[in-house]
């Protein structure tokens, strides 16, 4: 066992709005294809989840709308913040997540981007859409955790 292995993971961003917009399911761990200066930013810390989303297409997924920020000593170099990138996944896995998201209203949404093993890994959920009261009970509900969290300790 090498070094790299025993690390632990260094979390990069979380997708904190996920939470609040889905209801979340089941989370798969995937691996990242990633260009040399889009290693060099995440390791800066300098990315964001907010609003992206992950597909399947011709049996590959790929992750949409993740900006990850130009690294600033690579001049011309650099990367595209929001191009479009693959996820490494088994076969057997994307075929269970297309079978889940065909039903109506699931979609895959990354939680957290980090790296693991010296490698940089992103966590996705299957999800499912809240309406607009699901998401005023849940906030409802947060603060009436909070007030008896506030006066008894709970």
């Amino acid at each position: 066992m090498n070094q790299k292995d025993q690390t632990p993971e260094k979390i990069i961003c979380t997708n904190r709005k996920a939470k609040h917009d889905y209801v979340l399911g089941e989370r798969i761990e995937a691996g990242l294809v990633l260009l040399g200066t889009e290693v060099k930013s995440l390791r800066e810390g300098k990315a964001s989840l907010v609003d992206s989303y992950a597909r399947i297409k011709d049996g590959e997924v790929f992750l949409h709308n993740c900006h990850i920020t130009e690294y600033a000593q690579a001049a011309r170099f650099n990367h595209e913040p929001r191009r479009v990138r693959k996820l490494l996944l088994h076969s057997r896995e994307i075929k269970r997540l297309r079978a889940k998201t065909v039903e109506t209203g699931r979609t895959l949404i990354p939680t957290r981007l980090y790296f693991s093993g010296g490698r940089a890994k992103i966590e996705i959920a299957i999800a499912t859409g809240k309406r607009k009261y699901e998401k005023r009970s849940a906030e409802k509900e947060k603060e009436v955790k909070r007030e008896l969290h506030e006066r008894y300790g709970f």
